[in-house]
C-alpha cells in the first residue's frame, strides 16, 4: 500500500506493530472526526480492522466513544452480500489495456440479479495520458495511481466500449457470508486510498487478490507471484486455492452475431444483412416462401446486428430506432424460438489453456552449421501454442529472449530479443470489416552477412485484411513496414517496406501448422531486398507441453539460407 492516508502511524508501511497500537488508540479517542473535510471517524475508516480486533481483543464496546459505524451500516443495508463472483471479460487484443483480458469482482445481493450486483473493480486513473510511449513508460513504472471502486454491474458493463467483442467468464467463489461480509468491509476501507499501479505486476488482477484474502486469510494468494501477474494466471491460483466453483458463460454481442451466421446458409446470411442494413424491409424478407424457424433465425440475426452495429457507434439513433422497431415487430409475429436453438456451446475455459510463461529447447541447422537453442517467455500466447481457452487469430508475446549454442565453434550468442511480437487476424466478412495486424519490436539479427551479424534494434508494425475457410483456416495478406537501427548496419540505419502473407489452420485440437511469406526491399540507408518463408508446426501433446517442427528459407541479395528445427516447450 502506498497511500500515506492508510495508515494511521507514520511508521506504519513498515511497522505493523507501531501500526496496530495506533489504530487501538484510535478508537478509543475522544477527538471528533472533522465531518466537514470528509473524514471518518477511525472506526469508519478502517471497519474491517476494528471488526478484527474487536473479536481478537474483546473490546468492550461501552467503552468506545462510538461503536459502530453509520454509513457502512446504511451500505450493507443497500447491498445486502450473498455472494462474490470474479469476473473475467476475456482477451481484446485491438486496447492495449485489455489485450490480457481483465478480472473485477461483483458482490451478489438478495434479489439474485446478475445485473443488480455491485462491481469492484480496482484499475488506473490515467487522466491526462496521451502519447503512448510515456504512457506505457508510466504504467510500468508505477506511475499512475490505482483504485478500487464500486459500481453497479451494468454500469461497469458499459463502461466498456469493447464489451460487444469479449465474451465473459463469471467464476463464482466459494466464500460464505461472512467471508463476503470480510471482503466488502476491506474495499470500504479502500475508498480515496491508491496504490501504485503497475501494469505487469500490480495491477487490476493482483490487488483485487488481497481483496479476496481479506475474506479468507488462509488462501495467502499475493505470496504466489513475483514481478509477472497476468489475469488468467491470477484465475488459476483463486482456483488452486479451492475459491472456485464452475463457471457461467456470457457470450459477447459478436460472438452471438456470429453464431446465428453460422446457422444460415448463405443466401438467408445476405437477407438478414440486408435488413440491418435498410435495403430491405423484414416484412418484405419474411414474407417469402421460407420455413417457420428460418424466418426466425434471419429476423433474429438482422435484430442482433442492429444492436451490435448501434452500440459500436456506427448507426445513429434516428437511423437505427426505426428500423429495430420495425423489425422487433415483424419478429414478434413469428413466436418465440425454442430457447436450445440459440444455446451457444461454450469454448474450452479460459483457466483450461496453458501457462502463461514458456521454456523451449530446440535443436537445428542453419547454413549447415548445427545449434542448440533456449528460448525464455514469461507471456503470453503464439499462434501455434494450444488454443484452448485463447482467442483464435490472436498471439501476444512479451519478452521472448532466444540464445543459441553452436558446438562446432563453441561458441554462445544471443540470437535475439522479441520485446513486443502482437498479431491479431481478424476474419473480414460480410458482417464483420476487421482489419487485421501485427506489430514486431526487439533486437534482432538484420541479415545473412556474418561480418554484421550482430543485434540491432526493429520495429515492423503490419496491417492488411484476414480471411478464414474451412479449407485452408485463417489467412491474411499485410503491407509492412520496417526500421532498422544499429551499428551492425553500414549507415547505421536501414528503412523499407514490403508485403507479408500466411496462412494458419488447425488441423486437429492437438495439431497445428502455419505457413507465413514475405518480401520486403529497403531502398532507404543499408538497402537491400529480403525474401523469407517459414513453414512449422505444433502438436500439443499435454496442456502445458507441446513439440514443433520449422524449416525456413531466407535470402539477402544472391545469397540465401535454410534453417531447421525440431524441439519441445514447456508452460508452467
Amino acid at each position: 500500500m502506498d497511500d500515506p492516508k492508510f495508515f494511521l502511524d507514520p511508521r506504519g508501511s513498515h511497522d505493523p506493530r507501531a501500526e496496530l497500537h495506533a489504530t487501538v488508540r484510535s478508537f478509543f479517542s475522544t477527538a471528533p472526526a472533522d465531518t466537514s473535510a470528509g473524514t471518518k471517524s477511525p472506526i469508519c475508516r478502517f471497519i474491517a480492522r476494528y471488526t478484527w480486533l474487536k473479536d481478537r481483543l474483546s473490546i468492550d464496546e461501552a467503552k468506545l466513544p462510538t461503536s459502530g459505524c453509520e454509513e457502512f451500516e446504511d451500505l450493507i443495508e443497500q447491498i445486502k452480500p450473498e455472494s462474490a463472483t470474479l469476473i473475467f471479460p476475456t482477451s481484446f487484443v485491438n486496447s492495449p489495456a485489455s489485450m490480457y483480458g481483465h478480472t473485477l469482482l461483483t458482490i451478489e445481493t438478495a434479489t439474485k440479479s446478475k445485473l443488480l450486483s455491485y462491481a469492484i473493480n480496482y484499475s488506473a486513473l490515467t487522466s491526462g495520458a496521451a502519447f503512448a510511449p510515456f504512457y506505457i513508460a508510466k504504467g510500468l513504472l508505477g506511475g499512475y495511481p490505482g483504485y478500487f471502486s464500486i459500481l453497479p454491474y451494468y454500469a461497469k458493463l458499459q463502461e466498456y466500449s469493447d464489451v460487444n467483442d469479449r465474451d465473459i467468464w463469471e467464476y463464482p467463489l466459494t466464500l460464505d457470508r461472512q467471508e463476503v461480509l470480510r471482503l466488502v468491509m476491506h474495499t470500504y476501507e479502500m475508498e480515496n486510498i491508491y496504490s501504485d499501479y503497475k501494469f505487469f505486476s500490480e495491477n487490476c488482477s493482483y490487488d483485487l487478490l488481497f481483496l479476496i484474502e481479506a475474506a479468507r486469510p488462509s488462501a495467502q494468494l499475493t505470496n504466489r507471484f513475483g514481478s509477472w501477474v497476468i489475469p488468467l494466471d491470477t484465475i488459476r491460483e483463486v482456483g488452486e486455492c479451492g475459491l472456485l466453483s464452475e463457471p457461467i458463460y456470457r457470450p459477447s454481442k459478436s460472438t452471438k452475431v456470429s453464431y446465428l451466421i453460422g446457422s444460415l446458409p448463405p443466401p438467408r446470411r445476405r437477407e438478414a444483412l440486408d435488413v440491418a442494413l435498410g435495403r430491405r424491409s423484414a416484412r418484405e424478407v419474411l414474407d417469402q416462401q421460407l420455413d417457420h424457424e428460418t424466418k426466425i433465425r434471419v429476423s433474429d440475426l438482422a435484430i442482433e446486428y442492429l444492436q451490435y452495429k448501434y452500440t459500436k457507434g456506427d448507426l445513429a439513433k434516428a437511423e437505427y430506432l426505426p428500423r429495430f422497431l420495425s423489425t422487433l415487430e415483424a419478429r414478434s409475429g413469428l413466436g418465440a424460438a425454442d430457447e436450445w436453438r440459440y444455446s451457444i456451446p461454450p469454448p474450452p475455459r479460459p483457466d483450461g489453456g496453458h501457462r502463461s510463461n514458456r521454456l523451449a529447447f530446440r535443436v537445428g541447422t542453419t547454413d549447415g552449421a548445427a545449434f542448440q537453442e533456449l528460448r525464455v517467455r514469461p507471456a503470453y500466447h503464439a499462434l501455434l501454442d494450444h488454443g484452448a481457452g485463447y482467442k483464435p487469430g490472436s498471439q501476444i508475446v512479451f519478452c521472448d529472449l532466444v540464445a543459441r549454442y553452436f558446438p562446432e565453434r563453441r561458441s554462445l550468442r544471443l540470437e535475439g530479443i522479441d520485446l513486443i511480437d502482437i498479431v491479431s487476424i481478424a476474419p473480414r466478412d460480410q458482417y464483420f470489416k476487421h482489419l487485421s495486424w501485427k506489430v514486431h519490436t526487439g533486437f534482432l539479427r538484420p541479415g545473412l552477412d556474418p561480418d554484421r551479424d550482430h543485434l540491432v534494434y526493429g520495429l515492423r508494425p503490419a496491417v492488411g485484411l484476414g480471411h478464414q475457410t474451412r479449407a485452408l483456416g485463417l489467412s491474411y495478406l499485410m503491407l509492412d513496414t520496417d526500421l532498422q537501427v544499429g551499428g551492425a548496419l553500414r549507415k547505421s540505419y536501414s528503412v523499407g517496406g514490403g508485403l507479408s502473407a500466411g496462412l494458419h489452420r488447425e488441423i486437429r485440437p492437438w495439431w497445428r501448422a502455419q505457413a507465413t511469406a514475405s518480401y520486403l526491399r529497403y531502398p532507404w540507408g543499408d538497402t537491400s531486398q529480403r525474401f523469407a518463408a517459414r513453414f512449422e508446426q505444433n502438436f500439443t501433446v499435454r496442456t502445458n507441453f507441446g513439440l514443433s517442427l520449422a524449416i525456413e528459407r531466407r535470402a539477402d541479395r544472391e545469397e540465401s539460407r535454410v534453417e531447421t528445427q525440431a524441439g519441445g516447450s514447456a508452460f508452467f
